[in-house]
């Protein structure tokens, strides 16, 4: 115990010793600077008072930078040393997450104590009120804050969880089996939502019934139609869960909502392709390759898909003795299957 003291007294000494030898010798530098004093008998004498007069400008012009160094480093030390700051900026984004992660984890907990509530209001439904009170007092403070949410961080990130676990826990067996229905209200369902959604748009905007401040033709429209025909029965599914419904009646309506994203996503692309190519450049070829591009995507990612599930069945055969790495390998096959259909312009959601 002493010999660690004595060593912090003698760095303390030590350090004392320099600041007082630093201070010290600053303005004996600053004494040091000695200009020669012309002679009163010596020739030119008006040239070298010139000389003498440039050096001290010199000298002068040399010494301020350190007389404002040594007032900004006076300014910035006045202060003192603190010792506790605060830091929100630095911290502000993962703390946020972090508190909203925790409130739906403290309100999942509720909800599940509050039996008597939770059967007569869907858990989905409470959720949203939930948010409702949150945005309210987040009003009330009369902090407005606008987040914009990059789609990269979407597709990327939040999607492939979202999807890969509905994915995972989905009852494969009754999926397959009614795998008929499930594509017939996934792929025709979808499509004839979003034609008869973006066309009667567009009907009524020749009709008049639109106002005429809002701009787009038909491919405008029918992209608009494209991204609102997909539902996600995320409140169907849970009452279902509840009252427990017929097991048919649940993955067809769980497996139509996880498909249908897929056909939207698919359906999007191909009209903002041709948003952006522009409805005078589009000839009739352009309309057998967007069909062409659908059946291609939708396919080609199950191919991917099927491929990634092989790789995992087989790798997995090796694994029986370190079994704490198989979700590893699950998760990291399940994303970059994800990842690989994005890379190859494939649907993604279906791989």
């Amino acid at each position: 115990m002493l010999v660690p003291l004595l060593l912090v007294l003698s760095a303390v000494s030590v350090a004392v010793t320099d600041l007082y030898v630093t201070e010290a010798s600053a303005p004996t530098e600053r004494a040091l600077t000695v200009f020669p004093v012309p002679s009163p008998t010596a020739p030119h004498l008006s040239e070298q008072r010139n000389d003498a007069g440039i050096a001290l400008a010199r000298s002068a012009d040399s010494h301020e930078p350190s007389a404002s160094t040594d007032q900004g480093e006076t300014s910035h030390h006045g202060g003192g040393y603190k010792i506790v700051q605060w830091e929100w900026s630095y911290v502000q984004t993962p703390y946020i997450i972090a508190i909203w992660i925790l409130v739906a984890s403290v309100a999942k907990i509720l909800f599940h104590f509050s039996q008597r509530v939770t059967t007569v209001v869907p858990e989905s439904c409470l959720l949203i009120l939930l948010g409702l009170v949150l945005g309210g007092i987040v009003l009330i403070a009369n902090k407005k804050q606008l987040y914009e949410l990059d789609p990269g961080l979407f597709f990327l990130f939040l999607l492939p969880t979202i999807v890969g676990d509905a994915g995972y826990f989905m009852p494969s067996r009754l999926f397959f089996d009614n795998l008929g229905a499930i594509l017939l209200y996934a792929v025709v369902g979808t499509l004839w939502n979003a034609f008869c959604t973006g066309f009667s748009l567009y009907g009524m905007k020749l009709a008049g019934v639109i106002d005429e401040k809002v701009e787009g033709g038909m491919m405008e429209f029918l992209l608009f139609g494209a991204l609102i025909s997909a539902v996600d029965p995320v409140a169907v599914l849970a009452v279902f869960e509840e009252v427990h419904v017929n097991e048919t009646l649940f993955i067809i309506v769980f497996g139509e909502s996880l498909l249908n994203d897929a056909v939207t996503v698919v359906l999007y692309k191909v009209y903002i392709s041709f948003v952006e190519v522009g409805p005078g450049n589009i000839h009739t070829a352009d309309y057998f390759k967007g069909v062409a591009s659908f059946l291609i995507v939708s396919i080609g990612g199950t191919v991917v898909g099927l491929i990634f599930a092989l790789i995992l069945a087989f790798v997995t055969r090796f694994t029986k003795r370190v079994r704490i790495i198989e979700p590893l390998f699950v998760f990291l096959l399940v994303y970059l299957a994800y990842l690989t259909a994005e890379l190859l312009s494939l649907s993604a959601i279906l791989s």
